[in-house]
């Protein structure tokens, strides 16, 4: 049963437990209109102290198209935040007002902290450089969909993997199948962290190789997980405008790929992928905004134990 769990990391569910949120996803993407007064008199806390589009909007439509309705802040200057209260305070507030919490922080850790005082599911919609796990639900759905299997892929990850917390959480719930392989592609600055390569890779025997040239490999990839090189994760401004076009996915590149590639980012991109790119059908990245949505009417209903 997930009814009452929090979702912090991605390592947090089983694979059947994550089987049980896919077959969900996929009933709603097949009938929604069955789904429409699911959540009818409950309410989604959206805690957001740093901005985003996508992750924000998907959970606030997920919540609304379930018959639900939606707190929250979109940013920490527009709540009590900006006085000082603290994050067990606002979350024990939020909880005497809704039935589950979606929080985005920049400091790692902080969903997980907000776990120990909430009376109500909290589910990590992103915390700082670390994971993002209702992101990895989205992209694990769009591999299903595309792929039909999480087993015996190639997986690679391109661009920043030292701050990129989809990357991280990918990474991990991947790791829980069979036969996965990864090529982690970045400039040495940006390379995995260790953590990931010790905790993750090495102690569950996956294969991994560490490259710095896309073209070399892509011909090799099942799938191609792009990502954006961030700037709010640098302290140095200079490091950023060096390395933020070090990877860019074109034709002539696609063209290096496998037909049956999926290339997948979990946006918003600056110039990472061109957008003569959009028209490939190998490009999936929209589809994955989609599916992010119907993840997320699933995940709630299931910690709502709804469904």
């Amino acid at each position: 049963m997930l009814k009452g769990r929090h979702l912090i990391g991605s390592e947090d569910f089983t694979k059947s437990e994550l089987e049980e949120i896919f077959i969900l996803a996929d009933e709603i993407i097949s009938n929604q209109d069955s789904f429409i007064d699911s959540c009818h008199g409950k309410i989604l806390g959206t805690l957001f102290y740093e901005p985003s589009t996508r992750t924000r909007l998907s959970f606030e439509s997920a919540m609304l198209r379930l018959g639900g309705n939606v707190i929250g802040f979109s940013e920490a200057a527009s709540s009590s935040v900006k006085k000082g209260e603290s994050i067990p305070d606002t979350v024990r507030t939020i909880g005497s007002y809704a039935d589950i919490i979606a929080m985005r922080h920049p400091k790692e850790g902080a969903p997980k902290l907000a776990s120990f005082y909430s009376p109500i599911p909290i589910i990590n919609a992103g915390d700082g450089g670390h994971q993002h796990p209702t992101q990895t639900l989205a992209d694990l759905l769009t591999i299903r969909n595309t792929k039909g299997k999480f087993s015996n892929l190639t997986i690679g990850l391109c661009g920043d993997l030292k701050f990129g917390r989809t990357v991280h959480s990918l990474i991990k719930a991947l790791s829980k199948y069979e036969n996965n392989s990864f090529v982690l592609i970045s400039p040495q600055e940006l390379k995995i962290p260790n953590y990931i390569k010790t905790e993750v890779l090495d102690k569950n025997n996956i294969k991994y190789m560490e490259v710095e040239r896309l073209e070399d490999i892509i011909s090799s990839l099942d799938i191609l997980y792009m990502t954006r090189v961030q700037k709010e994760r640098f302290f140095n401004e200079a490091d950023y405008i060096r390395l933020k076009d070090s990877y860019i996915l074109d034709s002539k590149k696609m063209n290096m790929g496998r037909k049956d590639l999926t290339v997948l980012h979990p946006l918003p991109r600056v110039n990472e992928i061109s957008y003569e790119v959009d028209n490939d059908p190998r490009a999936c990245y929209f589809k994955q905004v989609k599916f992010g949505m119907y993840v997320r009417m699933a995940l709630i209903l299931k910690l709502l134990g709804v469904m």
